[in-house]
């Protein structure tokens, strides 16, 4: 069972870096052969968390399949009269995930859900009556307790009306009421940093999601930094950064690509969300089959993806795992931010310290004065596209980093 501190979450009583994949139509798209091996192949490339929506993901690609949580009446939920094979179906893939060593995080209620919500309105079959979340979230409780989750009271909200807000409130207490000793947190709407303190105080760690708006490239570290002022002393994970070869949103021309989601995953976490990332295709968030259709206009207008049997084979997913590598390799699980360290300020440099030392993200190649001296310190550079390592030690007095000798971005770990 994974536990948080102020800082990072531990597994076993050892520090635990949380390396999640984004699946959130899992329970309702994929058959029970494909599951296995998606989760063979995500093993491989060292993720060991799974973002799943516990609901119909309601832009998912469609599906042949049929897996319905409630009694459908009139292309609306009778959300009173739940579907028990559908969470039997649930709970069948969530203990085959665990087999395969796989945390889960199960988002309770995506936002469409809920009333007042910016997505409720585009959803056809209904928001769930307040009076349902009781026999819901005892549903919940029964079928994925057993499993230790960590659960996600929101999913891609915001909190516009304190209807809406009760809701999730509702949710949070008779949750953390039958399974106290799970860890909780919310999935809330890109580029935002609001949570009602009465839902706040429920939770154990603390996600944000900088999202796929191509507007603002500072979105990964600002929203990191933000959110560890408003919200001290819990563990910060992005969890959704841009998607690998996801559209911009607002139906803007353009997709992101693995550079993008590179420099996204090494800026937040260099910026006060140390705990962990989440990694995101386009293609296997919701599962999309070729020939298929999908919803490119509603929502945030996306393009439509490549089918889930191409997007699982993405590079990015790799450089995700490498990331965790380096992570447990030069144990940075208490990164502190630090922009303190350069003479001159570089938003898109970012720097944490880290025990024994600093570590750097740097996009480009050029020279960096510090304010400090570097006499004494073990300069390790990697490249994180060939991978490739140059070392360095400083046995002079200098307050500079030289060029590194790589082409794009690197890392850069300062060692005392």
């Amino acid at each position: 069972m994974l536990k948080a501190t102020k800082t990072n979450l531990l597994k076993d009583g050892k520090p635990f870096f949380y390396l999640a994949d984004t699946c959130w139509s899992a329970f309702t798209n994929i058959t029970d052969e494909d599951w296995i091996y998606y989760l063979r192949k995500r093993k491989e490339q060292g993720f060991n968390a799974l973002q799943i929506n516990i609901l119909p993901q309601w832009d998912a690609s469609p599906t042949s399949l049929r897996y319905d949580p409630f009694l459908e009446v009139d292309g609306k939920w009778d959300y009173f009269h739940l579907n028990d094979a559908y969470f039997d179906h649930a709970a069948k893939l969530c203990a085959v995930a665990k087999e395969y060593g796989f945390e889960l995080a199960l988002v309770v209620l995506w936002c469409n859900y809920v009333p007042d919500t910016w997505a409720s309105k585009f959803y056809a079959k209904g928001t769930m009556p307040f009076e349902a979340i009781e026999s819901y979230v005892d549903k919940v409780h029964e079928t994925f307790t057993k499993f230790d989750p960590i659960y996600v009271i929101s999913g891609d909200t915001d909190f516009n009306t304190p209807l809406c807000e009760s809701y999730y409130v509702e949710a949070a207490n008779r949750l953390r009421q039958l399974a106290p000793d799970c860890l909780y947190t919310t999935h809330i709407k890109g580029r935002y940093t609001y949570i009602p303190k009465e839902l706040e105080q429920n939770l154990d760690l603390l996600w944000y999601q900088s999202g796929h708006n191509h507007n603002d490239l500072a979105m990964p570290y600002k929203l990191a930094l933000e959110m560890m002022e408003k919200y001290p002393g819990k563990p910060l994970i992005n969890s959704e950064p841009c998607y690998e070869e996801m559209g911009f949103s607002g139906g803007k021309s353009g997709r992101w690509h693995r550079e993008d989601i590179v420099r996204a995953a090494w800026e937040s976490v260099l910026s006060g969300a140390g705990a962990g990332i989440t990694y995101g295709a386009a293609g296997i968030y919701s599962w999309h089959l070729a020939g298929t259709t999908f919803g490119s206009s509603i929502g945030e207008g996306f393009a439509t993806p490549k089918p889930w049997q191409e997007a699982i084979h993405f590079q990015g997913a790799w450089d995700y795992g490498y990331m965790a590598y380096l992570i447990g390799l030069y144990d940075l699980y208490d990164l502190v931010p630090d922009e303190t360290l350069l003479a001159k300020e570089n938003e898109r440099v970012r720097v944490a310290k880290t025990s024994n030392g600093y570590a750097l993200y740097v996009p480009y190649n050029i020279a960096l004065k510090t304010t400090i001296s570097l006499k004494g310190y073990k300069e390790t550079i990697v490249d994180l596209e060939t991978r490739y390592i140059s070392i360095n030690e400083f046995t002079e007095d200098t307050d500079t980093l030289p060029m590194h000798p790589f082409h794009r971005d690197v890392l850069v770990i300062l060692e005392r």
